[in-house]
Order: C-alpha cells, then sequence, then structure tokens
C-alpha cells in the first residue's frame, strides 16, 4: 500500500527522466547532425570552410582598467 507522500517523489523521478530522455534524443540528433556536416564537407574538398575568427578583446585602451565587480551598485 502507498502512502500519500510517495506518489510525488515517483512523479519527481518520472519528470527527470523524461527530461535525462529528451535531452539524450536531442543529443543524438545534434551528433548525426554533425556527423552528416563532417560527410559532406569530405565529400566536397573543394569548398573552403571558414576559419574562425580570432576573439577581440572588450575592452580597448592603453591602461590596464579595473572591472567592475557584479556587486559594483553596492559598493558606493
Amino acid at each position: 500500500m502507498r502512502h500519500e507522500n510517495e506518489q510525488p517523489q515517483d512523479f519527481q523521478k518520472m519528470c527527470k527522466q523524461a527530461e535525462r530522455d529528451h535531452e539524450s534524443k536531442k543529443l543524438v540528433v545534434l551528433i548525426e547532425r554533425v556527423k552528416r556536416q563532417l560527410e559532406n564537407r569530405e565529400r566536397a574538398p573543394g569548398v573552403q570552410v571558414e576559419s574562425p575568427k580570432p576573439p577581440v578583446p572588450a575592452v580597448s585602451g592603453g591602461a590596464l582598467q579595473r572591472m567592475p565587480s557584479r556587486s559594483s551598485f553596492f559598493e558606493r
């Protein structure tokens, strides 16, 4: 016989499992897409793929500047 407080735990476990299953399916789809892209890239060797651009510094300036803290509005 089940107690009333066991059902929510079972339900929570089922929800978490469904969430994991859904994430697993999304991951499988993503992996398959990447595999197809790699296969297509190998089949068409004449196609040049643009390399990623190097990161650009967010703050430009000659002197080092102190980055504001996340709580800077509390530091008055």
